[in-house]
């Protein structure tokens, strides 16, 4: 009966709220990562929505406030009527969902680690997590916001006359992460392959096929486009802050 017991308590997951694991590798150092990058640029993303400067110089705009909407007696910073789109996108991501709710809810924060805190998962079939569903509607307003993005890329190479300077090109990378990240979405992986019981059918089902296939090989490196992306988006922005402020050069290579 003794044995039983010790055998039972050694088994991973056995008690759900201990955090009792029989692994001995640095696993906890994943989720610690992902919550220290997630926390980071929630901090300057944050700050810079309301520092609402230093984000416009003739045709270059931070992505954070692209495209610029001004509303009569809107008395906060516009960011804040753009950021929530992309933000919504992000959020309810396939991969981001399985980072953060290992990285700040442990549930569980690894492999093989038992889950911590309350009895009470419910999944994400209550309030507020049921909101994930919205993610497939998101996914429109990423790939409006992507294309305004690119707009301003060209439009920054356009004005006042064709040129191509180093903030330009750091805005062509970013667009390129995030178009990589966009459309390698789940969401959109669905859109282009999903519902269909055969994609050889005709003209049309091999297509798609074509897309679903290219889709599928951004895929698999979603967590790679989602992480390289966040942080190109966050970099894109400092640097035109940081340009427009007078701190940092924008050499024109022609």
């Amino acid at each position: 009966m003794n044995e039983t017991k010790a055998a039972t308590a050694s088994t991973p997951g056995t008690h759900a709220h201990t955090g009792m694991t029989t692994r001995h590798d640095t696993w906890w150092l994943a989720p610690l990562l992902v919550a220290t990058g997630f926390t980071l640029f929630i901090v300057y993303a944050t700050f810079r929505a309301f520092e609402n400067n230093y984000y416009e110089i003739g045709s270059i705009i931070s992505p954070f406030y692209s495209p610029k909407i001004d509303l009569p007696g809107w008395p906060f910073s516009p960011a804040i009527l753009i950021l929530w789109m992309p933000a919504g996108f992000r959020a309810t991501c396939y991969y981001y969902r399985k980072a953060y709710y290992r990285a700040y809810f442990l549930t569980p924060p690894a492999c093989g680690v038992s889950v911590w805190g309350s009895k009470s998962y419910t999944g994400e079939r209550a309030f507020p997590f049921v909101l994930q569903n919205l993610h497939r509607y998101f996914f429109y307003l990423a790939v409006l916001v992507l294309t305004i993005l690119w707009y301003d890329v060209f439009k920054s190479m356009l004005e006042p006359s064709f040129h191509f300077d180093l903030v330009t090109l750091i805005m062509t990378v970013n667009c390129v992460l995030l178009s990589g990240y966009t459309f390698g979405c789940h969401a959109y992986r669905h859109l282009a392959g999903g519902g269909l019981n055969c994609f050889s059918t005709n003209e049309s089902t091999k297509q798609r096929f074509k897309v679903w296939e290219f889709v599928t090989k951004l895929n698999e490196h979603h967590m790679a486009w989602a992480w390289f992306s966040l942080f190109s988006v966050g970099f894109t922005d400092f640097y035109i802050r940081q340009v427009c402020a007078g701190v940092f050069p924008n050499p024109v290579f022609f």
